[in-house]
């Protein structure tokens, strides 16, 4: 695995057509997003206060888009930490593999779409914060 740091994750800002009845934002593999999906999901009804995330990849890459609504999401890279407020769906943030996140502060009504590289695979998962640690080593 190359060694990924919190500045390898970015902000992707996504076209935007606006038209009277309404905008279209639209991402295809490998053109706004560098990877193909594999997977998507999305988290909704999160109630106040809780959070969601607390875990980090091996080799899975995502994107991370504000449907609706806001959330921050916190990226750790074992060294350094950088939070990220999410709140436009014309912007995405890319996150690598090796990168620790948590996501919270979820307004009323938000939906938290995940564009994923990768279906579900349990053992990509790091789900203790001292494990990922020694990973990052």
């Amino acid at each position: 695995m190359k060694k990924t740091n919190i500045y390898d994750c970015s902000i992707i800002e996504i076209d935007k057509h606006h038209h009277e009845k309404g905008n279209i934002s639209v991402i295809e593999n490998g053109k706004t997003i560098p990877f193909n999906v594999k997977r998507v999901y999305y988290l909704y009804d999160v109630p106040g206060g809780e959070s969601r995330g607390g875990h980090a990849h091996k080799e899975l890459h995502q994107f991370i888009v504000a449907a609706s609504g806001s959330f921050d999401v916190t990226l750790d890279d074992g060294v350094l930490k950088r939070t990220f407020t999410i709140n436009r769906p014309y912007h995405g943030l890319l996150v690598v593999p090796g990168i620790w996140r948590e996501l919270d502060n979820f307004s009323s009504g938000s939906v938290c779409l995940v564009l994923a590289s990768k279906e579900y695979d349990e053992n990509d998962y790091i789900r203790d914060y001292n494990t990922f640690k020694e990973y990052k080593k």
